[in-house]
């Protein structure tokens, strides 16, 4: 701020009026639609243009010296003014990551973009089938954002219900999610995100929302009206959705799960329940999208992507046919394995957890993690950080090595990324 209030003072000292350029990153084509949320009068502030403009010196030659002088002083006062401007217009709607601009914050809770529910012609809306759980049923649900809320893989999203949330607000409090979808959208046009979304439900638990008799059917035809039901305000908002509702979403949001730029990177992704949001992102981008192919046909991508994924019940598995299709596809670049905790064991008669099925591999892991070029993501519980421990310790010792301090040491080189809930 001094540094702009100098280069003001030197150019009114001068009497030179400079016409200040701006500058701005990602406006989308067209005027991104920003709406009030409800109770808020406060507005998106679009992000604009303008290139500086030039300046005249006078042609008298008495004047010419103290003419260039303040062509001078003007052309400083423009230039820093401009850098200065284009500094504050960049905290808004973008972020610096390793170099890389990417999409941050564009609307926010007191101003998010009022989207659309579009069908998704890839998968059903409910992707889960009944499995005894009040929570059983997990969504995956697309909103058309017109190509005004552009992300990255690895990146989240907020919703704001309608409410009342828990404490009673309305509207609810935002909750952010993974995005599931590559950048480009499910239907590779960049206007559309989809979330995968876990419904919760508890009855009879601490809390409730619905008392006896009050619970009715939700969109999956789930009922629990003989007990006291506590829904999840947000998640039940978005699972009970169809094409052609309004959304309020805020965001883009998140740089810690984002991909590597190198091509050559080993990707392993750990991931419970919902926590397959990220990772799916990552694979319709490395194994589905035309962004993600050469010209040839061929994939960008020439690593190996190694997916272990967590799940109660087999029925409760997630986009399993796009990962029986990419295996089979190349079989050189992805290899996934699934835990089932509920109907699995390993050899010692343990029940299948994602360090559990790990520790099958924990030799080639270990290996694998020893390269520079391999990235480890994980997405989904709290706890998930004990397992790897649990798995890769004893490994470790063995290398002599301490786990902790070589995870930190991952860490610290931006190839251990964790994103838990």
């Amino acid at each position: 701020k001094a540094f702009c209030k100098m280069a003001q003072a030197t150019t009114a000292a001068f009497g030179a009026a400079a016409l200040l350029g701006g500058c701005a990153f990602l406006a989308p084509a067209g005027v991104g639609r920003s709406v009030q949320a409800p109770g808020s009068n406060v507005q998106a502030t679009s992000l604009r243009g303008a290139a500086p403009e030039g300046s005249t010196g006078s042609s008298t030659a008495p004047l010419a010296a103290g003419a260039a002088l303040l062509a001078a002083a003007a052309a400083v006062g423009r230039r820093e003014a401009t850098a200065c401007r284009a500094a504050a217009v960049k905290k808004k709607g973008v972020k610096v990551v390793h170099g890389k601009e990417i999409p941050w914050n564009l609307f926010s809770p007191k101003a998010p973009y009022q989207g659309k529910v579009v069908e998704n012609h890839k998968h059903p809306q409910t992707l889960t089938e009944q499995t005894g759980d009040a929570n059983w049923e997990t969504t995956h649900v697309t909103f058309d954002h017109g190509g005004n809320v552009p992300y990255l893989e690895g990146q989240s999203i907020g919703v704001i219900a309608p409410g009342p949330d828990k404490k009673g607000e309305t509207p609810a409090r935002i909750r952010l999610y993974s995005i599931a979808s590559s950048a480009v959208g499910d239907d590779e046009t960049s206007k559309t995100v989809s979330l995968c979304v876990k419904r919760v439900v508890e009855v009879d638990g601490t809390h409730a929302n619905r008392e006896v008799g009050e619970d009715k059917p939700d969109k999956a035809g789930t009922a629990y009206p003989e007990n006291k039901v506590y829904r999840g305000v947000c998640s039940n908002h978005i699972c009970d959705m169809s094409p052609g509702d309004e959304v309020l979403i805020t965001g883009p949001t998140g740089a810690e799960m984002l991909l590597p730029e190198d091509q050559e990177s080993n990707i392993i992704m750990l991931a419970t329940g919902t926590g397959i949001a990220p990772m799916r992102s990552y694979m319709r981008l490395l194994f589905n999208d035309a962004a993600g192919a050469n010209a040839d046909g061929s994939r960008k991508f020439k690593g190996l992507a190694w997916l272990f994924m967590g799940v109660p019940y087999s029925k409760s598995l997630l986009y399993d046919d796009e990962h029986v299709e990419y295996k089979s596809k190349y079989p050189e670049n992805f290899r996934f394995d699934y835990a089932v905790s509920r109907e699995q064991k390993n050899a010692a008669g343990q029940k299948m957890y994602i360090q559990t099925k790990m520790a099958e591999y924990a030799d080639e892991l270990w290996e694998l993690m020893q390269s520079e070029k391999t990235h480890v993501y994980m997405c989904g519980l709290k706890g998930m950080e004990s397992g790897m421990a649990e798995c890769f310790g004893p490994i470790a010792e063995k290398a002599g090595k301490d786990w902790a301090e070589f995870s930190k040491a991952m860490k610290k080189a931006d190839r251990y990324h964790v994103e838990v809930y």
